[in-house]
């Protein structure tokens, strides 16, 4: 008698394009499947490299994309434009803008760039009534300003990805009707606070993810993170709100399918 299949589960955020998984596409996929990963959206960083993102989508029937420019490679690349997000967008596996967002910790000297670069995003998101996908880092001030301000010129859906900030800034975004993700950094053991803060936050506002190869939860930490690993993720979040394992699993596949409307199930 064959074992039952794990519940599903979605990556919500991964780099599947980056030279971590080199040559190990299919495994990959194939390792997550088994793990019950039946969905995962590789996010492309740098525009220039959306082909290659786009190509592995294309590739891979439960594989979706999203594209913009990383905020800490902002000072580097070329200004996106609207108008280039929006085209992108018509690609039946893209679903999302970004990552897109603010980060002061290592390239703060960019903040007023990055800050222009963030509201071209959500332009984009707004046109396309896609999710902003959102990296936020040592900037929670002019990151709830910004998305404040933005949300009352013009509503627009959000994800605040591997969420591992403030509890203002989790306040500021479920407010505004966004979402949380929970990352492996919510798994590590002294990440107590951060699971506070999401066991505040409604069931329905929370995603899970990997930002593999990045942030690989226990008892991987330290080594190449990967779509599979999520669901290790996910059984800590179900502890945190106090669920099942396959009940977590669902409503937060559910949640996926709410914001992500292009890639649900």
């Amino acid at each position: 008698m064959q074992d039952a299949a794990p519940p599903a589960l979605v990556d919500s955020h991964c780099h599947l394009d980056f030279p971590d998984f080199d040559g190990e596409h299919d495994a990959l996929i194939a390792r997550a499947h088994a793990a019950g990963v039946t969905r995962m959206v590789t996010i492309c960083t740098r525009l220039r490299q959306e082909p290659a993102v786009r190509a592995l989508a294309e590739a891979h029937e439960g594989v979706f994309y999203a594209a913009g420019t990383h905020p800490m490679s902002v000072a580097d690349e070329p200004m996106a434009t609207v108008d280039q997000l929006v085209a992108l967008a018509r690609h039946p596996k893209f679903v999302g803008i970004g990552e897109t967002g603010l980060d002061y910790h290592y390239t703060a000297e960019s903040a007023a760039r990055q800050q222009d670069s963030l509201r071209i995003h959500i332009e984009a998101a707004r046109r396309t009534r896609l999710p902003l996908i959102i990296h936020a880092r040592d900037a929670d001030d002019d990151m709830m300003r910004i998305l404040t301000e933005e949300h009352r010129a013009g509503a627009y859906s959000c994800v605040m990805h591997c969420f591992s900030s403030t509890p203002a800034l989790a306040r500021t975004a479920l407010d505004l009707g966004f979402y949380l993700s929970m990352s492996g950094i919510a798994a590590f053991p002294r990440s107590a606070e951060l699971r506070e803060i999401f066991a505040a936050a409604p069931i329905d506002r929370i995603l899970v993810e990997t930002d593999s190869p990045y942030l690989a939860p226990p008892p991987h930490r330290g080594r190449r993170n990967e779509p599979a690993y999520v669901a290790k993720t996910a059984a800590v979040g179900a502890e945190v709100f106090g669920l099942d394992y396959a009940d977590f699993a669902s409503r937060t596949c559910a949640n996926f399918d709410r914001l992500f409307w292009k890639a649900a199930a």
